[in-house]
């Protein structure tokens, strides 16, 4: 079994630089706040927007939101894919409420988007570091992603990894079949798990171990920063929906546990797989075909499947204190 994976070159000395592409829904922004917070570990080189969780005009205005919270307002913030590559963009405000940080009680953005398209920034991003030196962090429709690797596939090839949020062994959330992410886009999920670069994915099987309890909760608020009254509402908010559907003690924390295997990836483990992307059939579109056996000679993807949901919640913790 796999946590930590070993990065192209030599131990990491110094901050991993890091590009996040997101949607921001709550668990994005709690994932924002968890890479802000430890820039001795992780260089945020620019933040991506893509329409996902609710449409791009609020997902990027929610990305600037988290960063001014974190105290960075020069992070570039770069507005996307609007739609996915082929169907129509399906939205979840039944999980994440009409402005996609509901709960939060954050201020609209002062600072304005950086100007460029998201995919123009990334490729400038990758290009302009050695091989090898960046890693993509991806928790949403992989639409942005999928665009990179079509306009520029040899800089794609030089990223160190792509961390994504996305795909299930079992059970989907949108579908029986299909998680949210991967069932918006599958399109470019496909694309993307078939452009050679390093993946490790965190689908809901991890995610759903990785639970929003009261304990928890009161944890969260109990940090006492500004940062931690914004998580802690947000987290309650998206929280109640998954409750009540999973009939569950807490809500899972899907997108934070990239950024949580970024800075400990102890917490994690997981297997090298062959995953495979369902796109043609109208009953399990969007569908992580996981080779969790090893039939598949060729792997292209560290699936995680077990995490410490204490130890979890720990880095959290020491994340919103360092924010304070």
């Amino acid at each position: 079994m796999v946590g930590g994976v070993t990065d192209r070159g030599t131990a990491r000395m110094s901050p991993r630089p890091v590009i996040i592409d997101c949607d921001p829904g709550q668990d994005d922004a709690v994932a924002l706040v968890m890479a802000l917070a430890r820039p001795d570990a992780i260089e945020v080189l620019a933040v991506t927007a893509v329409g996902g969780n609710v449409p791009l005009r609020l997902t990027e205005r929610n990305a600037r939101r988290v960063v001014e919270l974190c105290g960075r307002p020069d992070l570039p913030v770069h507005a996307g894919c609007a739609a996915p590559l082929i169907v129509p963009l399906e939205t979840a405000e039944y999980v994440h409420g009409e402005t996609g940080l509901d709960g939060s009680g954050l201020p609209d953005p002062e600072r304005p988007l950086t100007s460029g398209h998201a995919v123009d920034a990334m490729i400038d991003l990758i290009e302009a570091r050695p091989e090898g030196a960046v890693t993509l962090v991806a928790t949403g429709p992989l639409t942005n992603v999928a665009l990179a690797f079509a306009k520029a596939p040899a800089v794609m090839r030089r990223l160190e990894r792509i961390v994504l949020m996305g795909g299930a062994l079992e059970l989907g959330n949108v579908t029986p079949a299909a998680e949210f992410n991967v069932y918006v886009d599958p399109h470019a999920a496909r694309m993307v798990f078939q452009g050679g670069v390093p993946i490790t994915m965190f689908g809901l099987d991890v995610t759903h171990k990785v639970l929003v309890t009261d304990a928890r909760l009161r944890r969260v608020r109990e940090a006492g920063t500004g940062a931690a009254a914004a998580i802690h509402g947000m987290m309650e908010f998206a929280a109640r929906y998954d409750r009540e559907r999973y009939s569950a003690e807490g809500g899972p924390l899907h997108d934070p546990c990239t950024i949580a295997w970024l800075l400990q990836p102890d917490l994690f483990r997981g297997r090298e797989c062959r995953v495979e992307i369902e796109t043609d059939s109208p009953l399990t579109r969007g569908m992580t075909v996981v080779d969790w056996l090893g039939r598949a000679p060729e792997k292209n993807a560290a699936v995680m499947r077990d995490a410490d949901a204490d130890g979890f919640f720990d880095l959290l913790d020491d994340c919103l204190k360092r924010l304070g």
